[in-house]
């Protein structure tokens, strides 16, 4: 009789879990919006990445990762790669003095740090295209499509690609 109450009590507990996961899914964000998503493409690397991160880049790495540099990002080959593609292949700093060429997107004053690993980072007073280190900022990196920031009071913007899109040149 014990038994049978156990699997009696086991086998609702089992259905309402079941039914409890089947109206969480069937009302999930993507099925309120009219959004289809199409599977991501594998992501291609260009050639460039065949190459030892230059001493710019390790500067710029070392900044943002400082004493775990090497346990995050050097010692796992997948990031390694991603991390060269990221800074050689995706993120695109350019002057756009026409406002006819100029987008209304998210100013870099309102992304916030990635102090994760470094929690004395801290935002450039100056923006320098060429020391600009864009690691040190939460940008959409790894989300789909490509994404727009712009410079506050300057005609500077940086786009970051998306890693899954066709090559396009600019």
């Amino acid at each position: 009789m014990r038994s049978l109450i156990i699997s009696v009590f086991f086998f609702l507990f089992l259905c309402f879990s079941c039914f409890g996961q089947r109206m969480v899914l069937g009302n999930t964000t993507s099925q309120k919006s009219n959004k289809q998503y199409y599977p991501l493409k594998l992501v291609q690397y260009d050639s460039n990445v065949n190459a030892p991160f230059s001493a710019h880049e390790m500067v710029q790495l070392k900044e943002v990762y400082g004493a775990s540099l090497e346990k995050e990002i050097l010692s796992r080959p997948n990031r390694v790669l991603s991390m060269k593609n990221l800074l050689r292949n995706r993120i695109v700093i350019e002057n756009r003095p026409d406002p006819k060429d100029q987008k209304k997107c998210t100013l870099l004053s309102e992304v916030p740090l990635f102090d994760a690993f470094v929690s004395t980072l801290q935002r450039d007073f100056v923006f320098n295209p060429q020391e600009f280190n864009p690691l040190k900022y939460a940008f959409s990196f790894y989300s789909r499509g490509e994404h727009m920031y712009r410079v506050d009071g300057t005609d500077y913007f940086i786009f970051v690609k998306s890693q899954h899109s066709k090559k396009v040149k600019r």
